[in-house]
């Protein structure tokens, strides 16, 4: 446990940014989950979770919380489904 005051709130701090971070992670499987299930039941729902998975990679890059390449491979993922599927 720390003892200075600075370094008590940046556990604090810490904590916080941890759980923002997880939320946002979570919400970023959930969106390409609804994704894939979209796309396996077919229908227009597809094209609708498509570009809402796009959209959350890209707010996960801008948050941080992927690195741009791995933003890319998922896309690219989401797209090849996306295609396949139509």
């Amino acid at each position: 446990m720390p003892n200075i005051k600075s370094a008590k709130k940046r556990v604090e701090l810490t904590k916080v940014y941890a759980a923002r971070n997880q939320a946002a992670k979570s919400a970023l499987k959930t969106s390409i989950k609804k994704f894939e299930a979209a796309v396996n039941e077919g229908g227009a729902q597809a094209s609708e979770a498509y570009t809402a998975a796009i959209k959350s990679i890209d707010q996960a890059v801008n948050k941080g919380i992927l690195h741009k390449n791995t933003a890319a491979r998922k896309k690219s993922s989401v797209m090849k489904k996306m295609n396949k599927a139509q």
